[in-house]
């Protein structure tokens, strides 16, 4: 039978076990052992999480901007993938949005830094003039969110 490590223990593995301390805190946290848990790093972990949470929702923003730029201006390369693209990337950014609601405060900064990097991909893979890409996202949060927007169509639902 293996003891429980003691505090000293615990925060050690840390930096030597990630696997074995998250179960070691884990379990003394269900236990309410919480003098033992090792509680400074448990927070960085939280914080860490949450800040995955909100990277996701940006690299999901990001795509989903690439393709609607790449949509609107490359009309006659509009294509099933980039269409899948679109509905996956909205979806996934949606459905963490509905799970961590706390980020739709964030959307606008998200969206602002994700069109950011869509813009700068766009001109790399479009090979258009820098120009035809405005230097601030022509869509509203709300567009880009919206599964029946699709820009330079004037449809309001899939072409």
């Amino acid at each position: 039978m293996t003891l429980p490590p003691t505090p000293a223990t615990i925060s050690d593995l840390y930096e030597t076990d990630f696997s074995r301390w998250l179960f070691e805190n884990a379990a003394l946290l269900r236990q309410g052992r919480f003098a033992e848990a090792d509680i400074p790093n448990i927070a960085e972990e939280l914080e860490c999480l949450g800040r995955g949470e909100s990277r996701a929702v940006e690299n999901h923003l990001a795509v989903l901007l690439l393709h609607l730029l790449k949509w609107e201006l490359q009309p006659e390369q509009r294509n099933s993938g980039w269409w899948d693209s679109i509905y996956h990337a909205r979806h996934a950014a949606n459905r963490l949005l509905r799970d961590s609601p706390s980020l739709v405060s964030h959307v606008p900064e998200l969206v602002a830094d994700g069109y950011e990097e869509a813009r700068y991909n766009a001109i790399l893979e479009t090979e258009l003039p820098e120009s035809c890409f405005p230097e601030v996202c022509p869509y509203t949060v709300e567009q880009v969110l919206d599964k029946a927007f699709w820009p330079g169509t004037g449809e309001t639902s899939r072409p």
